[in-house]
């Protein structure tokens, strides 16, 4: 189970603070579960875990089980969560290095997150080379970055196979009625899920957003849905506050926000978590990050970013505080072996598991970044595998729903999403932004 540890964070706090915050607590727990709150059309996720089928699940498998037979890469064309969460999950329990061995199962390639031209070039030069297939994410078919980049992977794809061909391997994750991916996977018959009108980008990633992708990449995502159910159990607002992670994370970030503490860095010591920062940033960013308000989200990869981070989170400004992620026990077995000339000075770790030296260098930086004044939260997984990643999906997820009506916003909409696209699409020349061209010229 996930585990959470608040004893290096409270001292900064005070009891009575923590104490002041329970009853905010059930009242945002109250809101949610009874759809009482700000943006409560978008409150599929909560019970979604328990919501999924076994029948479910067989469809999604079905589909990635054409996608592996029929494909050596596959791309995932989706931008914010309609990729942050399937590239965590996968980036997580796959092999690091899967891309120098022999796959049973295909290259999962991510796109349409970018605009960059160069990146865009490379992966097209190198999808001429193999069989691909596509997941299109979008619910509405018309975002930029991502529709550009699957005009792109369309049309090459349907020159690599004919178009009767590449409908087999293009999957469209979208709107149940409307926008133009249905509109093209209806014309097309393309295989088809969806996207659940009250489910958030940010919060999608148990749907087929994430779950196909997952699938395809060959790992269980049964397991994965498992653990989100039972953590949806374990989080739910009967559970005692001192007994519920997200309801102590969610009041634990806000009373050291209250205190001052306006950066929360999300730390891991697996390089295989870098991206659960990537989407733990979106989902707590985009959620939070409005009216003026918000802890602004960061992450750090460690012990590397001890080697750059490291100083100014030791000695810089005191507006942080540290999430750690810790993985209990290692899927592997390494040691460090002996050295008869011991140049290095590192025989007295002969013997030992690295997994021992990374538990030290993690214990040994939150006793200095304690005494440096920067409050501590640590949050502990048993492993890295399907069910104990699903946990921890869920687990943030509720945390962030409470932690945004602690904050007093709506934690489920994106108004200042918007903004860059009005001014690029002005600039573009596109029809009907005729006016905001003008304007923006004057500002030019």
């Amino acid at each position: 189970m996930v585990t959470l540890d608040i004893t290096k964070a409270a001292q900064f706090i005070g009891a009575d603070v923590m104490a002041s915050l329970k009853a905010p607590v059930a009242e945002a727990q109250k809101a949610l579960e009874e759809g009482t709150c700000k943006g409560n059309d978008f409150l599929g996720w909560m019970h979604l875990p328990s919501s999924i089928t076994p029948e479910f699940i067989a469809e999604v498998n079905d589909t990635a089980r054409v996608l592996q037979q029929e494909c050596d890469a596959v791309v995932v064309a989706g931008i914010g969560g309609s990729y942050l969460g399937a590239r965590m999950v996968i980036d997580a329990l796959s092999n690091s290095f899967g891309w120098l061995q022999d796959s049973k199962t295909p290259r999962i390639l991510f796109a349409g997150n970018n605009i960059g031209e160069d990146y865009l070039s490379e992966l097209i030069g190198y999808l001429k080379t193999v069989r691909f297939g596509i997941i299109n994410i979008s619910k509405s078919g018309t975002t930029t970055e991502t529709a550009l980049t699957f005009r792109l992977l369309r049309t090459l794809c349907e020159e690599q196979r004919g178009k009767a061909e590449a409908a087999k391997v293009i999957v469209a994750v979208t709107d149940a009625k409307r926008g133009a991916a249905r509109i093209t996977a209806d014309k097309e018959g393309y295989k088809s899920f969806i996207i659940p009108d009250n489910v958030g980008g940010r919060f999608s990633v148990l749907t087929p957003v994430g779950l196909l992708p997952i699938a395809v990449a060959g790992l269980d995502i049964a397991a994965l849905v498992k653990g989100a159910q039972d953590m949806e159990a374990q989080t739910a607002p009967e559970v005692p506050f001192e007994k519920n992670p997200a309801a102590v994370y969610a009041a634990t970030r806000n009373a050291l926000y209250r205190s001052g503490k306006k950066i929360e860095i999300l730390a891991n010591y697996q390089p295989k978590l870098h991206n659960l920062g990537e989407w733990w940033k979106q989902l707590y960013g985009e959620s939070e990050g409005k009216d003026g308000k918000g802890i602004f989200p960061a992450s750090v990869d460690l012990t590397t970013d001890l080697h750059s981070m490291g100083q100014w989170i030791q000695d810089g400004e005191r507006t942080i505080f540290e999430t750690v992620v810790s993985v209990e026990q290692p899927n592997t077995c390494l040691t460090v072996p002996s050295d008869e000339e011991n140049l290095d000075g590192l025989n007295f770790l002969a013997g030992r598991r690295i997994d021992e030296v990374n538990k030290m260098a993690e214990l040994g930086t939150k006793l200095a970044h304690v005494d440096g004044g920067v409050p501590n939260i640590k949050l502990s997984i048993e492993r890295l595998d399907e069910y104990h990643i699903g946990q921890l999906i869920y687990m943030f997820e509720r945390a962030c729903g409470i932690s945004g009506l602690l904050l007093g916003v709506n934690p489920f909409d994106q108004p200042g999403v918007e903004a860059y696209k009005k001014n690029m699409f002005a600039l573009l020349g596109k029809p009907g932004y005729e006016a905001e061209t003008e304007a923006i010229k004057s500002r030019l």
